[in-house]
């Protein structure tokens, strides 16, 4: 059977195989000139496991030729995969070493946050030992197996080991044809969301370390670097709000996704989103008050893509004046550099996100004039000719009056070099999910600003689902560059997670993703975020979202936006 391999970008190798030959075995003839591990195929833009056939394949896939693409951690998708291997040799090893279970939280410090359910504090001698049997695990190079169970005899089967919520979980999905996977490791058996390594031996870098009295961080590599740990810092801020988060899904009685379905499916979506939306005000009221009661006079504000910036700004805003201020909102958009003075990147275009765009000279200028009171001739920045004009913003400020500034290099101390500490209140702020599938399946954070933004790009930029996906990894790596190196610089974190947030998105983002075809490269991301959709119920009573929500920046009707 032919088959089309791709060597690099826009050239394939044809090779001839056995069908009964799988992914993993074509995988190893091509190993040797990738600069990684291979860890998944992409066969026609779908995503296969390497433990697949080429016959099997053939029969899913459609077209008359199968173009494969071998990806390694660089990938999101092997990212991901990546570490649901990592899980599951790290719960298979707690069960074997305690008989206990484990819990994975959330992300944190380049890994996730998890919790071992000892029934009493984990010693160094415990983390220890969990991390020399995973490592145990790994050189064994055991065969993870993959188990096909109907829906009935999947809720069955949890509902045995005592997961109610997980069988709840497998209960909500409305198709009944659908078929969960289940994975198996010498005995232990669990659910994954998406495909799996064939083997524990493709695991080979990761690192176990203690972070509280009950907790531990699982590191693993960054997919910029798939052959090495990141270096370790504290995200102290970002530990701190995903406690909180989880203190408010306690209150909403939404800490995992059967429960929130429960809550959808009886009735309670007005509640759960008023409460939601209250707890997003008071957090806003109590930064507010912080700056009010330190009389900060410069507030920096920076977060991700889809991070809901606009709209926490103008509420920020708006609680300041209830403290009796006046805050300036502005922008740093105005104080890019002339159009031919601004850099380019690696392709020829202009890179509108580095640092080296912004004239920091004249921003810090113009801030220090408006904190002694001077008049300040504000630039205007005109994007079409690509030139700054004046004239047009004469503004001055009182002397107790904030400037409430946001901008992607916000916390970048260079940013502000020249205005004094004492004058500053950095925030940084992004949508942190905390309610995941389940105790061992998470939600990544990143995939609900990408479904946030693709509804806004259809919405309001003529944008399809497509081009979305395509240009997400040019967007992360921007955020890895000029945002995410400069979280602990922030006075605090907003969490603008919404616990409510994926299923409102769902009825938007299901029809653009069903309209990417097979055989496009977005597809089998298209096809990722779908399935996980379909574990979520829809909620049709948007109606009771406030006007000011962040969530109306994405869909529409914003007070602040429209």
């Amino acid at each position: 059977m032919l088959l089309k391999v791709k060597i690099e970008k826009n050239r394939y190798k044809r090779i001839d195989v056995d069908p009964k030959t799988t992914l993993e075995e074509i995988a190893k003839e091509f190993q040797k000139d990738r600069p990684y591990r291979i860890l998944l195929a992409r066969v026609n833009g779908d995503d296969r496991e390497l433990i697949d056939t080429v016959e099997q394949v053939v029969w899913d896939t459609p077209g008359d030729e199968l173009f494969v693409d071998f990806l390694d951690m660089r990938t999101h998708s092997a990212d991901i995969m990546y570490q649901r291997g990592l899980s599951m040799i790290y719960l298979k090893a707690v069960r074997d070493l305690f008989d206990a279970e484990a819990v994975i939280d959330n992300t944190l410090n380049k890994g996730f946050y998890t919790k071992v359910r000892l029934g009493r504090d984990l010693s160094d001698e415990d983390v220890e030992k969990i991390e020399a049997r995973m490592r145990q695990i790994v050189a064994d190079d055991l065969p993870i197996k993959r188990i096909y169970m109907s829906k009935k005899d999947g809720i069955q089967c949890w509902k045995e080991e005592g997961y109610e919520r997980k069988a709840g979980m497998l209960e909500n999905i409305m198709d009944e044809q659908f078929r969960p996977v289940f994975y198996e490791l010498d005995g232990y058996t669990n659910y994954f969301f998406g495909p799996m390594v064939p083997s524990t031996g493709y695991i080979e870098v990761f690192e176990l370390k203690k972070y509280d009295e009950r907790g531990l961080l699982l590191r693993f590599p960054y997919h910029g670097k798939p052959d090495e740990l990141p270096e370790y810092v504290n995200d102290r801020l970002i530990y701190e709000a995903f406690r909180e988060t989880h203190d408010w899904l306690a209150l909403l009685k939404s800490q995992y996704l059967d429960d929130f379905n429960k809550i959808v499916k009886n009735g309670g979506v007005k509640e759960l989103i008023l409460l939601s939306e209250a707890l997003h005000e008071k957090k806003v009221a109590e930064i507010a008050d912080e700056i009010t009661r330190r009389g900060k006079r410069i507030v920096l504000i920076a977060g991700p893509s889809s991070s809901g910036k606009t709209t926490f700004a103008r509420r920020l805003c708006i609680q300041l004046r209830v403290n009796g201020l006046q805050p300036l909102y502005m922008g740093t958009d105005d104080y890019f550099v002339e159009r031919v003075d601004t850099p380019k990147d690696e392709e020829g275009n202009y890179n509108y996100e580095g640092l080296d765009a912004i004239d920091i000279d004249l921003f810090n200028s113009n801030m220090n004039d408006l904190l002694a009171g001077k008049q300040v001739d504000l630039p205007e920045f005109d994007f079409i000719k690509g030139v700054k004009h004046f004239g047009r913003r004469i503004t001055s400020i009182k002397d107790n009056q904030p400037i409430v500034i946001e901008g992607i290099h916000a916390l970048n101390n260079k940013l502000t070099e020249q205005i004094a500490d004492e004058h500053k209140y950095k925030i940084y702020i992004s949508p942190l999910t905390q309610m995941n599938i389940d105790i061992h399946n998470r939600v990544p954070s990143t995939d609900g600003r990408m479904l946030r933004r693709m509804v806004r790009d259809f919405k309001y930029r003529n944008h399809s689902a497509a081009e979305t996906i395509e240009l997400w990894p040019k967007v992360r790596a921007g955020e890895n560059e000029n945002i995410f190196p400069y979280t602990n610089e922030a006075n605090v974190l907003f969490n603008s997670n919404l616990c409510y947030e994926t299923a409102l998105l769902k009825k938007y983002a299901e029809p653009l993703l069903k309209q990417i075809n097979p055989g496009s490269p977005q597809y089998s991301e298209a096809q990722r975020l779908l399935e996980f959709l379909k574990f979520y119920e829809v909620i049709e009573e948007e109606q009771y979202v406030p006007n000011n929500s962040i969530m109306r920046e994405f869909i529409g009707g914003s007070v602040f936006t429209e």
